[in-house]
């Protein structure tokens, strides 16, 4: 079993999607660690030989910050936006959209399941 950064990578994924489950790689950054090492992108985890892992795991940590590195940075990131009282660090601690989208209808995904509290009143006023 491949484990790199801390992570268990799936066995029977291709190398390319199996470094993508560790934080901060996606595919692009995946790619060029695969060519950096020399290791063909279509191997299965389950093929990579102790060398090539060895190999994955030094340019990994050359590259920069991955897994619990890079969440700490972004959460410090996000810390900073909020003591200095931006606007960005505003609608982070309300938990709202960030980046200018729209609030009216949408951002459900931020601001969570609608509360219907008008339609709830007029159920218990109408059994009263």
């Amino acid at each position: 079993m491949a484990r790199i950064a801390g992570i268990d990578l799936p066995r029977t994924k291709r190398a390319e999607i199996g470094l993508t489950y560790i934080y901060g790689i996606g595919r692009t950054r995946s790619m060029s660690i695969l060519v950096r090492a020399g290791v063909d992108p279509n191997k299965k985890v389950k093929d990579l030989n102790e060398d090539e892992v060895s190999k994955i795991r030094q340019i990994i940590e050359e590259e920069g910050a991955v897994e619990g590195d890079l969440r700490k940075e972004v959460a410090m990131n996000v810390k900073r936006l909020i003591e200095i009282g931006s606007y960005r660090g505003y609608r982070h601690r309300r938990s709202l959209p960030v980046r200018g989208q729209r609030t009216h209808t949408n951002a459900r995904t931020r601001k969570g399941p609608r509360r219907g509290t008008i339609a709830n009143k007029k159920r218990a006023t109408a059994k009263t």
